[in-house]
């Protein structure tokens, strides 16, 4: 672990590589688990200015349990989270020609319809990132359902921070990511 300004960051998210597999995994992170993606505070007022938008790419199953549930949801630690479709699937996915899972809200985007790509706890994952008073933590998430993820970024070379680069700018800006490039360098070489 080292720090950098307000975050404590895990050396795997240097050291590990990985590189998201769509053909392998088919997006079974946006259906596995047994709960929604992790919302910010502030995206949850964005989830419900573009919901009149991004339900027109939703399926009839998601559009219910938004209706039934809301935009998001608040669990039992105060925390924000988008809705499953019957605890499973998360209500903002829909599926390709290839069954392959995909964000309806990334598609909105992707279409030119909205102009947020979708939440940052996706967009940053494998990395997840917990805030506290003091800091963040910045972690690498090892779920065995991205395990073709690491064979992929192993024969790749491509690190866990490189992959998620424009999210982890996204999230922390692009100073910190450039000093969390140098440090990067520092570890490898040692």
């Amino acid at each position: 672990m080292f720090q950098l300004g307000k975050t404590i960051i895990s050396e795997d998210v240097i050291q590990k590589d990985f590189v998201c597999n769509l053909s392998a995994c088919k997006g079974a992170c946006c259906i596995d688990g047994d709960a929604g993606a992790p919302l910010e505070e502030r995206e949850t007022k964005v989830l419900e200015e573009i919901y009149p938008i991004v339900k027109s790419y939703l399926r009839q199953d998601g559009i219910k349990a938004i209706e039934k549930q809301g935009k998001f949801v608040i669990t039992e630690d105060g925390e924000y989270e988008t809705p499953l479709i019957n605890g499973a699937d998360c209500a903002y996915v829909i599926f390709d020609e290839h069954n392959k899972a995909m964000c309806a809200i990334e598609e909105a985007y992707n279409q030119g319809d909205v102009s947020w790509k979708k939440p940052v706890s996706c967009h940053l994952y494998p990395v997840r990132v917990k805030d506290y008073s003091e800091f963040s933590a910045v972690n690498y998430h090892h779920w065995h359902i991205c395990d073709a993820a690491c064979t992929l970024g192993e024969e790749l070379k491509v690190p866990v921070f490189k992959f998620v680069k424009e999210a982890l700018i996204r999230k922390f800006g692009p100073d910190w990511y450039d000093e969390l490039e140098k440090r990067a360098q520092e570890i490898m070489k040692s």
